[in-house]
């Protein structure tokens, strides 16, 4: 075991060592961000280069349904993909009752060319776009979420969990350390998983919801920081279950609470010189800065369907409630859609605030990336900086998934840059997902239109 053991990442050998190693866990992210794969034992990876997968897994909708998104020409045949482990990506389990790793792998075809719609490769096409042009995109995600009461019964409202005080969780006590102590033991397990793992947490915060906390990472390649977010959705739910509790990644799960969302920073370094390029030499605003805020404001409303790419998505973007209804952008504004925080010259970003938590992240990050690519490459500026309050200005993001939808079908730049394999894919199992909740009447309908209309 050693002759491969003694490459793994750091934490990954600090993990096992002195144990040995029982099983390494194949997985690969589909659409809706779930970890897919195998668990094999640690002597049959040892012994094998790749994995096989069906490449229908990426023709699933969040219901386990199917849809009709496999190639016409072949039909729905269920083609095997190759799947290659990534070691830099091998990291712990440590929920696990025995000694267990887990290794992201990547997607190929029988030519060993990337499957064009499995998220991972998605988001590796546009930072090869970026790379192409001679910069390097870092990004810095932030990760909102719930941890809430175990719900069995779909047709009962998600309630807040029960603190360490005994009583629900309270809401409206943003930034309280005496919240964020109610889930102390939850977080405990967070911080101990993420060690194990070998990830940097830089902070957590109770945000405005009841219940409801943010975990920001550091800055890095937008690669692995998406690894990284792929892999903190699943140690926490592990970590909330060890406390009977459930952590949800829902864009709104509670009527009366904020959303959810998964804000995303970007600043661009040139590859030569290693510089910002949004800060000029004396500190400035550069062109390429105001070039990719025009981009988000001219190209995330087609990207919105992977950004917020569930009906409950749409839920979040309501005024005054935390969550933006517009692509305004100004300076340390919380309330605009595009926001540029308060930092040094060297460390000048623009922060996407659309993205809801409930989006694969790698598809996220790959979207807004995307859109900022395109504002260089256009050189248009942007609208001029919002003063005040920008939910006094006007709605401009679509309101449901299905209007999303059209505006990503009818981007020829946004798909051509995506893939329009992947575009061709994700559309049609976005609308087979959207054709499902309409088949679902809900309480609503019920109440009000049962006896009255």
């Amino acid at each position: 075991m050693a002759d491969w053991t003694d490459k793994l990442p750091e934490a990954a050998r600090a993990y096992i060592a002195g144990h040995r190693l029982d099983e390494v866990e194949c997985i690969i992210s589909d659409l809706p961000g779930i970890a897919r794969g195998k668990a094999v034992p640690a002597r049959k990876f040892a012994r094998q280069s790749a994995f096989h997968l069906p490449d229908s897994i990426f023709f699933q909708t969040i219901t386990g349904d199917w849809s009709e998104a496999a190639a016409s020409e072949e039909g729905f045949i269920e083609r095997d993909m190759i799947l290659i482990p990534d070691m830099s990506t091998a990291t712990a389990a440590p929920w696990t009752g025995d000694w267990t790793l887990q290794v992201i792998h990547d997607a190929h075809d029988r030519d060993m060319k990337p499957i064009p719609y499995s998220p991972r490769n998605v988001l590796k096409r546009v930072v090869e776009m970026y790379r192409k042009k001679g910069w390097e995109p870092v990004v810095a995600p932030e990760m909102e979420f719930y941890l809430v009461a175990r719900n069995l019964d779909p047709a009962e409202r998600i309630k807040p969990m029960m603190g360490r005080s005994g009583r629900p969780a309270a809401a409206r006590q943003a930034y309280s350390l005496t919240a964020v102590d109610e889930f102390g033991p939850v977080i405990d397990d967070i911080y101990d998983f993420a060690e194990a793992q070998g990830f940097e947490i830089d902070g957590i915060t109770q945000e405005g919801g009841a219940g409801q906390l943010e975990i920001n990472l550091r800055h890095g390649d937008p690669v692995l920081l998406a690894d990284e977010v792929f892999y903190f959705k699943r140690l926490i739910r592990e970590a909330a279950l060890r406390h009977d509790c459930f952590a949800t990644f829902m864009a709104k799960p509670i009527a009366e609470e904020p959303g959810s969302a998964m804000h995303i920073h970007h600043s661009i370094v040139d590859a030569e010189t290693g510089q910002n390029i949004f800060a000029g030499p004396q500190g400035g605003d550069t062109d390429a800065f105001f070039h990719f805020i025009a981009g988000m404001q001219n190209h995330l409303p087609s990207v919105i369907a992977v950004l917020a790419p569930y009906v409950n998505s749409y839920r979040r973007y309501v005024r005054d409630n935390a969550a933006p209804i517009n692509l305004e952008w100004a300076r340390d504004n919380r309330t605009t859609g595009i926001r540029v925080p308060i930092s040094r010259p060297e460390a000048r970003r623009v922060e996407n605030r659309l993205a809801g938590m409930d989006c694969n992240p790698y598809l996220g990050i790959a979207a807004s990336l995307a859109a900022g690519y395109l504002g260089l490459i256009e050189e248009r500026r942007p609208k001029p900086q919002y003063r005040g309050d920008a939910y006094d200005g006007d709605e401009a993001i679509p309101r449901d998934l299905g209007a999303a939808l059209d505006l990503f079908d009818a981007a020829e730049e946004m798909r051509a840059l995506l893939g329009e394999e992947f575009a061709r894919v994700y559309s049609i199992v976005k609308r087979t997902e959207y054709e499902e909740f309409l088949q679902v009447i809900s309480p609503w309908e019920r109440e009000h239109l049962l006896l009255n209309v």
